[in-house]
């Protein structure tokens, strides 16, 4: 696809590919790399050209890679602490929305149906489905609609679309003139459809080079993730719910783009995202009955992250054969696969997207 390409020189530089050493662009590319790096923050450039600064080695060396950290998987932990943070999925230290909010989920839920091109109810329509998020996230959801298109129990109205892309981090995402918005629009025109027919999406989102510490790096990820809610709720009129999830295991990682531990306190910046919306809080606000609707309703999708090799309490684990000898972070077949698996089973099974992603 054409967007591939053309994003691919400013992968580079989030990847902490120094200027000298990316490939030659062509003018299409460069003037896709200015116009994404001119929506950034002048912080947020200077980070990305830090990454550029890093020697590869002595980061290797100084980091080895670790088959598991001792670190406990968000489900796992439950009341448990990680550095003054309670474990859980949702507050209290549980895994299961509050049941006010499972009822306006299922309520919400319950409105999504074929919608014509115009957005209107229709019963020859359709229900769009879009991903939103970086490299790993459409290599993940990639994998998904194919092991979608496989099954024969699904309604065969919903039209899964990959809006993610490479490089395209939280703080790219978080900008309404992003050009990733641009190419989300061009795939789903591709795609036979249009942004009047998305009714439901899926996230993962991380940004580069990570090196705040926590909470605040992760507070900063969080304020991106509630950005992109409202960028998508502004360009997808119709959006009704998104499921979040956060990233997979990182201690094989060969480069720090998104290294342990961050990758597993990726999951706080989820969990707080979806607590403002449990809080009520106006910037996550679903319900015009509480005022301006900023956000589509949001609750956990599938727990990715477990602790290497070490099977967490669901069964998942992740062994070095599952990630590219590139970085050590992008996912092969076999990683990509078990991403895959879980978020179909979560679509088939949750309460809030079984009565519209499976057929009748």
């Amino acid at each position: 696809m054409k967007s591939t390409y053309t994003i691919a020189p400013v992968a580079a530089l989030v990847m902490g590919i120094a200027l000298s050493q990316q490939p030659k662009m062509t003018p299409e590319q460069q003037e896709f790399r200015q116009r994404t790096l001119a929506a950034l923050s002048p912080e947020e450039r200077t980070h990305l050209q830090e990454n550029g600064k890093v020697n590869r080695q002595e980061w290797i060396a100084a980091h080895p890679a670790r088959e598991s950290t001792g670190l406990i998987p968000l489900p796992d932990l439950g009341k448990g602490m990680y550095k003054g943070e309670q474990g859980g999925l949702y507050p209290g230290g549980v895994n299961t929305p509050p049941p006010a909010h499972l009822k306006a989920g299922l309520a919400i839920a319950r409105t999504i149906q074929p919608l014509d091109t115009d957005g209107h109810p229709s019963p020859n329509g359709k229900i769009v489905m879009i991903s939103v998020g970086m490299s790993n996230t459409t290599m993940k959801y990639r994998a998904f609609m194919k092991l979608a298109a496989e099954q024969h129990d699904l309604n065969p109205q919903v039209v899964l679309v990959d809006g993610a892309q490479g490089s395209q981090v939280g703080w790219i995402t978080s900008k309404p003139d992003s050009p990733f918005w641009e190419v989300v629009a061009q795939r789903i025109k591709t795609a036979g459809v249009t942004a009047a027919q998305v009714q439901a999406a899926w996230m993962l989102q991380a940004n580069p080079g990570p090196r705040a510490g926590f909470p605040a790096e992760m507070k900063e990820l969080q304020g991106n993730v509630i950005d992109t809610l409202h960028n998508m709720h502004d360009k997808f009129p119709n959006l009704k719910v998104t499921y979040l999830s956060s990233r997979t295991y990182a201690g094989y990682a060969t480069s720090p783009l998104n290294p342990e531990p961050y990758a597993y306190e990726n999951g706080f910046a989820v969990k707080w995202v979806i607590k403002d919306q449990l809080d009520g809080k106006p910037e996550m606000n679903y319900a015009a009955a509480r005022g301006p609707v900023k956000a589509p309703w949001v609750e956990w999708g599938p727990y990715l992250w477990a602790d290497g090799v070490k099977p967490s309490k669901s069964g998942l684990s992740y062994s070095r054969e599952d990630y590219t000898e590139q970085d050590g972070t992008h996912p092969t077949a076999s990683g990509q696969a078990k991403v895959a698996a879980r978020l179909l089973e979560f679509m088939k099974t949750d309460a809030t997207s079984k009565g519209w992603f499976l057929g009748k």
